[in-house]
């Protein structure tokens, strides 16, 4: 007995697309290119922010309300007075109180926007900051701009060069009580020689005449310090305290005698993780324009299957705890 055949129905009338049906979509699907706004017609656009008795959740303060990774490029002047411009990526937070539904984020876009001609600083994010807090609203307000800082690096022995790019972000805070915070984040990659390895490759060479290679590696330091109030602080100047504290900066360009004169410098400044914090702070702690640090160490261990790392801060009261944990960030 064969089974009844089911009835068929009209197809549905769609929203936005043409079926066979003659009947049209329901929606008009259509772009207008000509239309300009009048004053009139932007009041009379629905804004979230005017809602009343809109809040989902718990009717509580937020302590960061605003956008991250923003890109816009900006201008830099380096410090022999060149101008360069890079690709900055940024973030903009701000509190916001009870009773209040949200912010207009894109004042924060529109204040960066505002500044974009000028040669960029900590100065001109701290400008920045107030201009937008008094904007947006908000007791707090927080940025961050982050970019890759380039600089001519000069080979060893060879004569030649080659750009170094250098992790960089500023920050700025501002409290309730109008207290200004300036922040810089600087990571500087270097090469670590293991000063236990090199002892026991030499003593093998000695005693049993046997060639053995000391380990070495690819290690990262990431300085985080907040400037002295009024206080000028260069990304060259950051760099020349790593170097003149670690020495073994990684190389860009290379030939037989560079690498032979980096084999030479990392066994002239063997060091363990802990050689690393410390020899960072005691370049940074001599520094009057720096206010107080925080120094994360990663040496990426060609021995071991797990990195050793540090943590070192400069002990200030109210200042940082050496609390970093982040060390999966420190991989280079």
């Amino acid at each position: 007995m064969s089974k009844p055949t089911p009835s068929l129905t009209p197809s549905p009338r769609m929203f936005f697309h043409d079926t066979d049906s003659p009947a049209q979509p329901l929606v008009e699907r259509r772009y207008d290119s000509d239309f300009v706004p009048s004053e009139e017609y932007r009041a009379s656009l629905p804004d979230m922010t005017l809602t009343r008795n809109a809040i989902q959740g718990a009717n509580v303060p937020i302590q960061q309300v605003g956008i991250s990774g923003f890109r816009l490029p900006l201008r830099f002047v380096t410090e022999s007075g060149e101008h360069t411009t890079l690709e900055a990526r940024v973030t903009g937070s701000v509190s916001l109180e009870a009773n209040l539904k949200g912010i207009n984020m894109s004042r924060i876009m529109r204040t960066f926007y505002e500044h974009k001609d000028a040669a960029f600083t900590p100065d001109t994010l701290t400008a920045i900051l107030r201009d937008y807090q008094a904007q947006v609203g908000g007791l707090h307000a927080r940025l961050k701009v982050g970019f890759s800082y380039p600089m001519l690096q000069q080979s060893l022995r060879s004569g030649l060069a080659g750009y170094q790019y250098y992790t960089v972000s500023y920050q700025a805070s501002l409290d309730a009580r109008g207290t200004l915070r300036r922040f810089i984040n600087f990571d500087f990659v270097y090469s670590s020689a293991c000063p236990c390895s090199a002892e026991l490759a030499e003593h093998a060479r000695l005693t049993r005449n046997v060639y053995a290679i000391p380990h070495s590696q690819r290690s990262k330091a990431r300085i985080q310090l907040e400037l002295t109030e009024g206080a000028t602080l260069t990304v060259e100047e950051i760099q020349r305290h790593c170097l003149a504290a670690l020495q073994t900066e990684t190389q860009v360009m290379v030939k037989r005698e560079d690498e032979q004169a980096f084999a030479e410098l990392n066994g002239t400044y063997i060091k363990f993780v802990e050689d690393a914090a410390r020899l960072l702070f005691e370049r940074f702690d001599s520094d009057p324009r720096v206010k107080d640090f925080e120094i994360a160490c990663a040496h990426l261990e060609s021995l071991h299957s797990h990195d050793a790392v540090s943590v070192i801060c400069k002990g200030i009261e109210g200042g940082y705890q050496a609390d970093f944990v982040d060390f999966e960030t420190l991989i280079c």
